[in-house]
């Protein structure tokens, strides 16, 4: 598959520039400044300590932020219902810790209204997954009334990274730092990252790998949360996650194409035990 990210950049700096044009940046300053305080997605996620430790034998809770999306470029269109506060108040009833909203338009088919319904809709902290190149892009999600954003290494060099989170942090925004080797999880740490999170799938070729978390998380200090995102699909995955000292799960694909996401994420957080095929069915 061609540079998909590169694309990505590309055409979001052309969206970031219309929308400068439209809605001036002291404007989107004035209304991030007027939203209410944003709710602890950092606390909402954080394991126990020592990593991995739980009690009485048994596993730590796995906190799942759970993720809204109409297609991406690997799988094309997810065949869901298409309510959004449907699906997040389903989250919500499957005990996810957080909500994240992707709200890229020509890729993923997102857009900033569909952050503003979830929002509406549940109680949970909402994420924004976008693709922030600039400080407007933070502002503009608190305008929107996300608690937390999410800032990718690959695309924020040198100081950049660093400087986002920051803004994030005087804006009153929890920050999700997506990482995929050892000199991003380096600067994003250096940079005062809080939450950091492992994309096992590239987002150059989108192949996914889900040992990349398990070789990072040595280096990451215990005074951070640590997600692990893509490619986990069962309670099987999650466990093995646990048991390594993850904090929390980011999971899209998974419950876009599931019948009953509040019943994926039941079983998926050990709730629920894994239900068997019908007899003589299918996969």
């Amino acid at each position: 598959m061609a540079d998909i990210l590169a694309q990505i950049v590309a055409k979001k700096r052309e969206e970031v520039a219309a929308r400068k044009r439209e809605l001036e940046p002291a404007r989107v300053a004035e209304q991030a400044r007027a939203r209410a305080p944003a709710l602890d997605f950092e606390g909402a996620l954080r394991g126990v300590r020592p990593r991995g430790a739980g009690g009485n034998g048994r596993l730590p809770e796995a906190r799942i932020i759970a993720e809204i999306k109409r297609r991406s470029p690997s799988q094309g269109e997810f065949p869901w219902h298409g309510d959004a506060p449907r699906q997040a108040r389903a989250y919500e009833r499957g005990g996810a810790r957080a909500i994240s909203v992707v709200t890229d338009g020509p890729f993923f088919g997102g857009s900033p209204e569909l952050l503003q319904q979830v929002k509406a809709a549940t109680a949970l902290p909402v994420l924004q997954k976008e693709f922030v190149l600039e400080p407007y892009q933070v502002r503009f999600a608190r305008a929107l009334g996300a608690d937390a954003v999410l800032l990718i290494a690959a695309i924020l060099p040198g100081a950049l990274l660093g400087e986002l989170i920051a803004c994030a942090r005087e804006e009153g925004l929890h920050s999700l730092v997506e990482v995929v080797n050892a000199a991003e999880l380096a600067r994003a740490q250096a940079g005062g990252a809080r939450v950091i999170g492992v994309n096992n799938r590239d987002l150059r070729t989108f192949r996914t790998d889900p040992a990349r978390t398990l070789a990072l998380l040595p280096q990451v200090g215990d005074e951070r949360v640590l997600v692990t995102e893509s490619g986990i699909r069962s309670r099987a995955d999650i466990e093995r996650m646990l048991r390594a000292g993850v904090d929390a799960f980011l999971i899209g694909e998974a419950l876009m194409t599931s019948a009953d996401p509040a019943l994926h994420l039941l079983t998926l957080r050990g709730q629920l035990a894994v239900q068997a095929a019908p007899a003589g069915g299918g996969p």
